[in-house]
């Protein structure tokens, strides 16, 4: 079978991440209970930032943010090269800009992820992931963005699973909570 995953927030817990960042560098206590309170994507609200300057401290922090110490969902890398040793081809497609694709990889396989160079897309607006996803003819695909899931509501080949996370709520497909989930899936096929 081949299984696509988006990375931010659905194998890889970026967003929180990037919230204990905002707390220190921004010199804030805000505890997580509002962070799982969020019903945007975006963190910088509760810090008492604009837009504006969300997408500042966002783009400011950037490196740290993805190459750190962000934790992987537990259970994913485990579960990833589960699936590869069964012979499952896993794509992962990723909004992340292009200047950190190959340096993407390379942490992702540092953390353990089986990555093959091929099976790794990157760089794509969030809109554009439905033409790739289409066009690797994915059994299943895995993803935490409302935007990015309501373009692919009407794909019928791609089984699409959203990664529950508290702004996305409102997406009207399968969840799953915990990637274990998935093994649940694959051996009940």
């Amino acid at each position: 079978m081949k299984f696509g995953f988006d990375i931010d927030d659905t194998l890889i817990n970026l967003r929180e991440h990037a919230f204990h960042i905002y707390n220190k560098k921004l010199n804030q206590n805000i505890p997580l209970d509002v962070f799982y309170q969020l019903e945007r994507v975006e963190i910088h609200e509760p810090f008492g930032l604009t837009d504006e300057q969300g997408l500042e401290m966002w783009n400011s922090t950037l490196e740290e943010i993805y190459y750190t110490t962000c934790p992987p969902f537990p259970g994913a890398v485990e579960l990833l090269q589960e699936l590869d040793r069964e012979g499952h081809e896993i794509y992962y497609i990723t909004s992340r800009p292009k200047e950190h694709g190959e340096r993407t990889m390379e942490w992702m396989r540092a953390l353990g992820f089986p990555i093959k160079d091929e099976q790794f897309c990157y760089g794509m607006q969030d809109e554009e992931k439905v033409h790739i996803i289409k066009e690797l003819q994915l059994d299943y695909y895995f993803d935490d963005k409302p935007h990015v899931l309501n373009t692919l509501l009407e794909d019928s080949s791609t089984k699409v699973f959203v990664k529950d996370q508290s702004y996305n709520q409102r997406v009207k497909l399968p969840r799953i909570v915990d990637l274990s989930e998935i093994r649940s899936m694959v051996q009940n096929k």
